[in-house]
């Protein structure tokens, strides 16, 4: 969960997190990633879509648009997607800079 605090006209808001890169991708409906580790820490910013993710440790989770992934698998054993239903996978990864800190702090359930 990212750590938000009360802002203006009744938002919430999180620190400013230094980026490095942004980019944009797209696969179409039906499409898979065998095994594979991300090639920088990032986050990737789910648009549309909604794909099945498996860790190598047997871990499955489901990723829909609005949520946010924290991909850092760029030098562990990888993982693997598909994409369920027919909406195209529409996603933004932004590269964060090495050091950054990423403002996230656990959830009450985590805790």
């Amino acid at each position: 969960m990212i750590d938000l605090s009360p802002g203006t006209r009744g938002d919430s808001v999180g620190q400013s997190i230094d980026v490095s890169a942004l980019s944009f991708q797209e696969t179409e409906a039906g499409g898979t990633f065998a095994w594979h580790q991300d090639p920088v820490p990032r986050f990737v910013l789910m648009l549309s879509g909604t794909i099945e993710f498996e860790t190598v440790s047997g871990a499955t989770f489901t990723l829909n648009p609005g949520e946010v992934l924290l991909a850092q698998d760029n030098s562990g054993t990888g993982h693997r997607w598909r994409l369920i239903g027919d909406a195209p996978w529409r996603r933004a990864y932004v590269v964060y800079q090495e050091g950054a800190d990423l403002q996230f702090v656990k959830k009450d359930s985590d805790r």
